[in-house]
């Protein structure tokens, strides 16, 4: 309960953040590949439409992360991210709890309200709900492609919020990252690297085709990206679990920040931002 009354606005930040993602989603969604979509009935070429939702997709989670909301909850939108950052203890384990029941909670609420303001045209295929499931190359390959897209954005996202000169570029790295991958990947496995991205577009959906694979592929590929950068870099150089740190906002986790503001990365180094935040 002190976590709750201390940090829910951190916590309401992020279902407002994976909300919003989804809602542009399913409209973006909506507007490219529903047929009577005259976006649609213009851009015939389905890579062409793929990369443009790629671009707004990515643009999407680029502003997210810099908005003043994602800024103070570290947007991690993603249940993967958080339980990434609890591994390699940099959140504490009520707040990655709240963290994650709030993402699940937003992703739902974002695709529903879709589905009230759009009706069929969201919810009839090909749209759909935006569901994700595997393409025509299967689950194994499904589970493969989500596994490798995770790993790469995770060990993207640690080199660059751990190093001085690119921490404030992290948000747009993670944004080319995300459009690229629903550009190139998505006809292997409907790109999600998220849990409750998928979980939202299946509940409100009800298609649960292969959903496991969008919970296990997603956790294990940002592990993994854990565990190889600690072996590269070693633990003490996991400074933060926020995306985006040089800005005013409160930081609510085991935090150590000021080392890559000030190139100190010495291990053991008592550094912390918003100390108070933490208690």
């Amino acid at each position: 309960m002190r976590r709750l009354t201390k940090h829910w606005p951190e916590y309401l930040m992020e279902a407002a953040g994976l909300g919003v993602f989804m809602v542009s989603a399913g409209l973006f969604g909506t507007l490219l590949e529903y047929p009577g979509s005259p976006v649609h009935a213009t851009i015939a070429n389905p890579i062409l439409r793929r990369a443009l939702m790629g671009l707004a997709m990515g643009a999407t989670a680029v502003a997210i992360i810099y908005s003043p909301w994602g800024k103070q909850s570290g947007a991690h939108i993603n249940p993967a991210v958080t339980l990434t950052f609890f591994r390699l203890g940099k959140i504490a384990t009520w707040d990655a709890t709240f963290y994650v029941i709030a993402q699940f909670g937003g992703a739902v609420i974002g695709v529903v309200l879709v589905a009230a303001v759009l009706g069929a045209a969201f919810g009839d295929p090909p749209v759909r709900h935006v569901v994700t499931v595997p393409g025509r190359a299967g689950v194994g390959v499904a589970f493969a492609a989500e596994l490798l897209i995770s790993f790469g954005l995770m060990l993207t996202i640690l080199f660059a919020t751990n190093t001085a000169r690119l921490a404030r570029f992290t948000g747009l790295f993670a944004g080319v990252l995300v459009a690229g991958y629903i550009a190139i990947e998505a006809p292997l496995s409907g790109m999600s690297m998220n849990p409750a991205r998928s979980f939202g577009s299946a509940v409100s959906g009800r298609v649960w085709t292969a959903v496991w694979v969008y919970f296990a592929a997603p956790a294990l590929g940002m592990l993994l990206a854990a565990e190889t950068y600690v072996q590269v870099r070693g633990i003490h150089r996991v400074f933060c679990a926020k995306l985006h740190h040089a800005n005013d906002k409160r930081c609510i986790f085991h935090c150590g920040y000021r080392a890559v503001a000030t190139g100190d990365s010495h291990p053991g180094v008592p550094v912390t931002m918003a100390r108070e935040a933490t208690i």
